[in-house]
């Protein structure tokens, strides 16, 4: 049995947020944002997979103040990182902004929202939710060039991926089951083909079989650039735990999926999630409050948006 360690000190400790935060000021807003999302993620199957893209992005880059969904030239969301985002996380943002602030106007922060909204976004695809953590103010700075080498990148072996976590006071253990997050969510064909078309012949390390399908899927010449291809190629909108079954059977999408099975310790990891469901559900909900506490503002550190693509 794998026992998952404690993760060490954050960069930005979680006591400094709180679950009854909005208690007095607002004490219906995880209704209220529970009730639109969910709504939301009826009418469109893409705004979960966006949403919590959308807050790993924020999290990774300024920590967890909503910083990329400010507007603007020279913006986080101008990064190359975050050129393929789709609208509709954005906009759904703007609309859980719009209803808290009909309810409790110049209370609540776009980072609160967005991190309560990340988890109904978890729990509606299936997964597990969360005490979300409150007081999160939001940031003021969002700059292009601050994002390159802050992300995990899709070519990442273990050892980066280790130390882009840890920069952010994340364990290995957090690194593991965050990676999870790709049991839903689609990835676009450039970011893995020269896994499938090397000069020696496809990768390995991947599945001939699963070479084939991403090969008819993402052809080397005259492909479709906006062509994409799931993570989790069985159930790539329910959040369960196929992920970790697929990289068993060398079926991972991504470099930085793969390099999970490369070394004893995450492959310990690996294989207990793939046999367990609910310990990856438990360790995805704890790693989640921790990711949330990165690089939080509070007090003079931030303010409240009015509206979250801009500030006040």
């Amino acid at each position: 049995m794998v026992t998952i360690a404690a993760a060490p000190p954050l960069i930005h400790a979680q006591d400094r947020l709180s679950r009854d935060f909005y208690s007095a000021s607002c004490p219906n807003v995880e209704s209220i944002v529970t009730t639109t999302m969910n709504r939301l993620s009826s009418e469109n199957n893409v705004v979960p997979i966006g949403m919590l893209r959308l807050f790993a992005h924020d999290c990774f880059v300024e920590g967890c103040d909503a910083s990329i969904l400010l507007t603007g030239a020279s913006t986080e969301r101008a990064a190359t990182d975050n050129l393929d985002f789709p609208q509709n996380p954005f906009d759904a943002m703007d609309e859980l902004k719009k209803t808290v602030e009909e309810s409790c106007p110049g209370v609540v922060s776009c980072a609160d929202i967005l991190a309560m909204a990340t988890r109904d976004a978890v729990t509606f695809s299936g997964g597990p939710s969360w005490t979300v953590l409150k007081g999160r103010l939001d940031g003021t700075i969002s700059r292009e060039s601050r994002v390159a080498g802050h992300l995990p990148g899709a070519d990442f072996d273990v050892e980066e991926l280790e130390s882009n976590f840890g920069a952010l006071g994340l364990s290995l253990e957090d690194m593991v089951v965050l990676s999870g997050a790709h049991t839903i969510g689609f990835s676009h064909c450039h970011q893995f083909t020269s896994r499938l078309y090397g000069s020696s012949g496809s990768d390995p390390s991947l599945s001939p079989s699963f070479v084939s399908t991403l090969q008819k899927q993402c052809p080397q010449f005259g492909g479709n650039p906006t062509t994409v291809q799931a993570f989790d190629i069985s159930t790539p909108f329910a959040f369960d735990n196929l992920y970790y079954k697929h990289l068993l059977t060398d079926e991972g999408l991504l470099v930085s999926d793969s390099t999970l099975t490369t070394r004893n310790d995450t492959l310990r990891l690996v294989n207990l999630f793939a046999n367990s469901q609910e310990a990856f559900f438990s360790a995805f909900a704890r790693s989640m409050v921790r990711l949330g506490s990165v690089g939080v503002k509070t007090g003079s550190g931030g303010e409240i948006r009015r509206v979250c693509s801009r500030v006040n």
